[in-house]
C-alpha cells in the first residue's frame, strides 16, 4: 500500500505540548483517506517497521509512540513483532471487543507490551475491567457540561486508562482537557500560535545565531566567526559538543572554535546554525512547533534531492526550518526575512510556496496537514508514494537522532 497511498502524519500532544507520539495514516490518491482493510493496514505496520526499526540502532524514534489504525484481522499479523511493543499502540473500535476471537487477540497483544487504544467507546458503560483490556481510550471534549465530562474522566483515569482527546482544536479546549486530567491530544494546534505569549521576536541567543548566519553567508573570516562565538558560552559549547559527538565522527577530540569552525566548514556550519535558531526559541508553544519545523525542513530537502543536487536540497532545508519561524519568534514572515540575506529561490518557497523550492515545501507541509495536495504534488514532481514516503520516515528518525 505504501507504493500507492501517501503516509500522512498527525502528532500526539501532553499536556505541556510536547510530541509525544505520531498517528500515522494512509492516503489515497484522490487525496482521501485509504479503507483500512486488513491487507492495507498489515502493509502500513510492515512498511512502518522496517523504515523505523534497525537491528543495529533499534527504535530509530527513541521516546515517541506509534499509534497505527488496526482492525481485527491484523492483530495477528507477524510484522507487528517488528515492532517494539513499548512503543506501539494500535486504535482499534470498541464494537470490535464483542468479538471472542478478537478481545482474545487484543489481551494477547496487551499481555505482550503492545498498546491497545479503544474509539468510539462509551463512557457511560466502561468498567473497571477495561483498564485490563485497553491502554488508551480516545475521548471527545466538548466545552459542554464539563461537570459530568470531568466525572467520565475521573472514572476512565481510576482504570488505569489514558485518555487521548479528539478532536482539540482551540487552545481553550487544550486547557479545559489537560486540566481534567488528559494525557494526549490530537488537533492542529501544533500549527495554531498559541494567544497571549508575551515572548515577540528574537532573544539575545537568537540575535547571535542569526548574525553568524548573515557571517558565513558573507564569507567572513574564520576569526571573525571565532570572535562572536566567543560571546556566548552556551552556543560556544554546543558547537563543541556537536563536532566531538560520534555522530559527526572527526576522529579526534577538537577543542578550539578556530577547529571546530573549520572542520566543519561553511555550508555545513550554516545548517547546523538554522537548527539552532528554532531550538533556541523561547516560545510558549515552541517544543511541537520546533519539532515540526525539522521534520517539515529535513523531508523537505530528501525530497528536492534527487531533482536538485545536494546543494538545493540544503537551500529546501534551511527553506522547512524557516517556514515556521513566524510562529516560533512571533512576528510576521515579512520581519523574520529582513533579518537575514536569503535566495530569492527561499523567499519565494516562504512567502509564496513558489520558484524552485516551493513545491517540495508545499509537499513536505501537506504530509503534515492530511492536505488534499499530496497526490497532486508528488505527481508534479514526478515522485512516487513510495518515495515520498519513505523520506517521511526517514525525516521523523532524523528529527529524533538530533534531538537533545
Amino acid at each position: 500500500m505504501h507504493q500507492t497511498n501517501y503516509l500522512v502524519r498527525e502528532p500526539l500532544l501532553d499536556p505541556r505540548q510536547r510530541v509525544v507520539g505520531y498517528e500515522l495514516t494512509w492516503q489515497g490518491g484522490a487525496g482521501q483517506v485509504a479503507l483500512p482493510t486488513q491487507a492495507a493496514l498489515e502493509d502500513l505496520v510492515a512498511f512502518v517497521a522496517a523504515e523505523v526499526y534497525s537491528e543495529e540502532d533499534g527504535w530509530l524514534l527513541r521516546d515517541k509512540t506509534l499509534f497505527l489504525e488496526a482492525v481485527p484481522g491484523m492483530l495477528s499479523t507477524d510484522a507487528l513483532h517488528n515492532l517494539p511493543p513499548e512503543h506501539t499502540v494500535l486504535s482499534l473500535k470498541a464494537v470490535a471487543l464483542a468479538n471472542a476471537d478478537t478481545l482474545s487477540a487484543v489481551q494477547a497483544l496487551r499481555a505482550g507490551g503492545v498498546g491497545i487504544l479503544l474509539r468510539d467507546a462509551d463512557l457511560a458503560r466502561v468498567g473497571s475491567r477495561l483498564g485490563t483490556i485497553a491502554s488508551f481510550v480516545e475521548v471527545k471534549f466538548t466545552g459542554a457540561d464539563v461537570a459530568a465530562q470531568a466525572r467520565a474522566y475521573a472514572a476512565l483515569k481510576a482504570s488505569n486508562l489514558r485518555m487521548v482527546g479528539r478532536p482539540v482544536t482551540t487552545w481553550a479546549d487544550f486547557d479545559a482537557c489537560a486540566a481534567l486530567g488528559l494525557d494526549a491530544f490530537v488537533g492542529k494546534l501544533h500549527l495554531t500560535p498559541r494567544p497571549g505569549s508575551d515572548t515577540k521576536g528574537m532573544n539575545p541567543a537568537q540575535t547571535i545565531i542569526m548574525q553568524l548566519m548573515q557571517m558565513v553567508n558573507a564569507n567572513a573570516d574564520i576569526k571573525q566567526l571565532e570572535d562572536v562565538l566567543k560571546r556566548d558560552a552556551a552556543l560556544s559549547y554546543k558547537l563543541l559538543r556537536y563536532i566531538n559527538s560520534a555522530g559527526f565522527g572527526a576522529g579526534r577530540e577538537i577543542a578550539s572554535l578556530r577547529q571546530a569552525i573549520t572542520l566543519l566548514g561553511y555550508a555545513p556550519l550554516y545548517r547546523w546554525l538554522t537548527l539552532l535558531l528554532a531550538t533556541a526559541s523561547t516560545s510558549g508553544y515552541s517544543p511541537v512547533l520546533l519539532e515540526t519545523a525539522v521534520v517539515r525542513g529535513r523531508l523537505a530537502e530528501l525530497l528536492g534531492t534527487k531533482a536538485l543536487g545536494k546543494a538545493d536540497a540544503e537551500n529546501i532545508f534551511v527553506a522547512g526550518m524557516f517556514s515556521l519561524l513566524d510562529r516560533l519568534l512571533g512576528i510576521p514572515m515579512e520581519e523574520v526575512l529582513s533579518s537575514i540575506q536569503l535566495s530569492d529561490d527561499v523567499v519565494a518557497a516562504l512567502l509564496s510556496r513558489s520558484g524552485k523550492y516551493g513545491q517540495y515545501l508545499a509537499l513536505a507541509e501537506a504530509c503534515e496537514l492530511n492536505s488534499n495536495l499530496v497526490s497532486s504534488l508528488a505527481g508534479a514532481l514526478s515522485l512516487t508514494p513510495a518515495e515520498v514516503n519513505k523520506a517521511h520516515l526517514s525525516a521523523l528518525a532524523w528529527t529524533q537522532s538530533i534531538a537533545g
